[in-house]
């Protein structure tokens, strides 16, 4: 799996968001996408996955995601900044409203969901869920269709470390599989393991070669 990502532009109302973005990933990459709040960072996620519409093109294997929504739908997987999650209902109960019986069961065993961590609060409601429960979850949700392109948004704000440390499995195995990880973030320890860096900024996404130090990479968003 690659991906292409050309000339992607969304405005709202005469006020420009995305000017023109590129980016172009291999399989079991990992891309940072760095960028201040209000950027443009969940605009570009929402468009990519098609929760917005906007203009461009966005390649996987040859076919454009933006003209195939069923297509897209299987392939792409997005877990935003506030957990598109269901409070009444517990872990489990939001599973099944993606999951099939076979998989979930399967998966929550020894699979994606078991890796997550998911399996140890199936009976918690979501309105008494931590921070990192809600986000696992989440994720969990995010990876039902198996996509092959996976994009996070801030996906470890405000998270303990135990939470983090199960996220971050999960990615490092999501990438020995030849996942495409995007992680947009204003967080510059998020950025360590990701193989490219880009910087958004003033609707342009910039691909940053140089230096990574922590100084160097928070003078970016300045």
């Amino acid at each position: 799996m690659n991906i292409e990502i050309r000339h992607i532009k969304k405005s709202y109302g005469k006020k420009a968001v995305l000017r023109d973005v590129n980016l172009s990933a291999k399989a079991g990459e990992c891309i940072g996408i760095l960028g201040k709040n209000g950027s443009g960072k969940s605009t570009l996620f929402s468009v990519l996955c098609g929760l917005q519409k906007g203009s461009g093109e966005f390649f996987c294997d040859g076919e454009d995601m933006m003209k195939s929504p069923s297509r897209r739908a299987a392939a792409v997987g997005f877990v935003p900044q506030s957990p598109p999650l269901i409070g009444e209902l517990t872990a489990l109960d939001n599973l099944r409203l993606w999951y099939k019986r076979d998989e979930l069961e399967r998966s929550l065993s020894e699979g994606m969901l078991k890796l997550l961590g998911v399996d140890e609060f199936l009976r918690v409601t979501v309105s008494k869920m931590s921070g990192g429960m809600k986000k696992r979850l989440s994720i969990g949700c995010a990876v039902a269709n198996d996509p092959s392109v996976l994009l996070l948004d801030e996906p470890s704000g405000a998270l303990d470390l135990v939470c983090k440390e199960h996220i971050g499995e999960y990615l490092d195995h999501f990438k020995s599989r030849g996942g495409i990880t995007l992680i947009a973030t204003h967080d510059i320890h998020e950025l360590v393991s990701c193989d490219h860096l880009y910087l958004l900024k003033d609707g342009v996404l910039t691909l940053h070669e140089g230096d990574r130090s922590l100084q160097t990479l928070a003078g970016l968003l300045v």
